[in-house]
């Protein structure tokens, strides 16, 4: 995801804030790194700083990152950031469980937004959808502009679908898709929010639009197919 302001999404974090219970807000300031744990030089053997493990989960190190995190977190229990690179380094490797169990460790020391994200994510894979739901949005009302806002908001959508609240998912996937505007799947996921919500011109023009983008993606291409048959019969 960009790291950029999304025009519009005063108004899409307003209505998302009318559907549901507002949550606290734990952020002391947006960004990818915080300033709780500065970097500091690396005498031979000692363990990696979160902030450096960080930049290896940016480069996509997550194994890596899940071994020298541990290794970090048991030298210095409250990095903050170590325990952020290794729960989004195991949801990155599919490791729900531990992931969630790491956040949740990070966050009873520190209520950081990106660890609540962390718990989200991991909930909605594992399939707890109120947790997930609650988790993701502080995330979204601390960091708007955040590394993760976008992947957010569209996992926020998939959860209200699950719910059946596809009013409330047709929100969430408009305010994702101002942060990934070129993704077919959003798209096509918003359509079928809007299918189900009967709100069929709407969701014929975001068919349209994945297909635009991916003209052989064959969830668009079915869903416009009924759009299409119900409006002529």
């Amino acid at each position: 995801m960009s790291n950029r302001k999304p025009s519009g999404l005063a108004i899409i974090a307003a209505l998302l804030y009318i559907i549901v219970t507002p949550l606290p807000i734990t952020a002391q300031a947006s960004g990818f790194f915080t300033n709780s744990s500065a970097i500091f030089a690396q005498s031979p053997g000692a363990s990696l700083t979160g902030q450096e493990l960080l930049k290896l989960y940016a480069a996509g190190k997550f194994e890596e990152v899940r071994t020298k995190a541990l290794v970090r977190i048991q030298d210095v229990k409250n990095d903050i950031d170590a325990y952020v690179g290794l729960s989004w380094s195991l949801v990155a490797l599919r490791r729900y469980s531990e992931a969630e169990t790491w956040a949740r460790r990070g966050y009873s020391l520190q209520a950081d937004p990106r660890l609540a994200q962390a718990v989200g994510e991991a909930s909605y894979y594992l399939g707890k959808n109120e947790n997930a739901l609650q988790m993701l949005q502080e995330y979204i009302a601390s960091y708007p502009e955040g590394l993760r806002a976008g992947l957010s908001y569209y996992l926020c959508g998939e959860l209200y679908i699950r719910l059946a609240k596809f009013m409330h998912a047709d929100i969430a996937f408009s305010a994702a898709l101002r942060y990934n505007p070129s993704n077919p799947v959003w798209w096509t996921r918003m359509g079928w929010a809007r299918e189900s919500a009967k709100r069929y011109l709407q969701a014929l023009s975001a068919y349209e639009q994945a297909l635009a983008l991916n003209p052989n993606f064959t969830d668009a291409a079915e869903g416009r197919k009924r759009i299409q048959a119900r409006m002529q019969g």
